[in-house]
């Protein structure tokens, strides 16, 4: 099957089975969103929502975080992967937000991933949710399931060569969506210790699959 006609296959079951879902956050502004994001690194978004709703209460502005204490915000997120170096990215993140940026979270690539805590995955998903701008996000489920299916050459060792290899093939308008497809793809079938395959559309065409099967 040429590389073409893999997606076509791909993005045409995505449609037809999936919703086009944003993201499983809670949120309900694009500082939430950017906070949310930033405590879901290495975490589950189950556990971020169940963190989030405090924290927002008591800091639902970049104004009212950035007079918080580290302690304090820690105090708040201790449940979450890596608490300690959270704490301080969304100290500094919300003292950069107010102080550059009047309070509010910027639409702009270089803007994002200058704020403490926020790399390339995390910018591309806010431009996405919040600004409804056509970015990839790419994450360890996306990752994983662009190489199993064979949307990506091994040669795509990095999140970004994995971003860019995808690109060459999603439609411009689908990017986004594409992004949150796949991502639900691999986190409730294509799991990584133990992918469901007996409840996946691709098994006929995934070169995974059929290596199993051949051993």
């Amino acid at each position: 099957m040429r590389k073409k006609e893999r997606f076509e296959a791909v993005l045409a079951h995505f449609r037809a089975t999936m919703d086009a879902t944003e993201t499983e956050l809670h949120y309900s502004n694009p500082f939430e969103l950017i906070v949310a994001v930033v405590l879901s690194a290495q975490c589950t978004d189950k556990r971020v929502n169940m963190v989030t709703p405090r924290l927002f209460r008591d800091y639902p502005t970049a104004e009212c975080m950035a007079q918080a204490s580290e302690a304090d915000i820690l105090e708040h997120i201790s449940s979450v992967s890596y608490p300690n170096s959270k704490a301080a990215h969304l100290l500094g993140l919300s003292k950069k937000l107010v102080e550059q940026y009047g309070g509010e979270v910027p639409g702009d690539f270089d803007a994002l991933v200058g704020l403490p805590g926020v790399g390339r995955k995390t910018a591309n998903v806010v431009l996405a949710v919040a600004f409804k701008q056509q970015t990839l996000a790419v994450d360890t489920h996306v990752f994983r399931v662009s190489h199993r299916l064979g949307l990506v050459p091994p040669s795509a060792t990095t999140p970004y060569a994995v971003e860019q290899a995808l690109r060459k093939y999603l439609p411009p308008e689908e990017v986004a969506a594409s992004h949150y497809w796949i991502l639900l793809h691999g986190r409730y079938v294509c799991t990584a210790r133990k992918p469901h395959c007996d409840r996946c559309a691709f098994t006929a065409f995934c070169p995974t699959f059929g290596k199993e099967q051949n051993r």
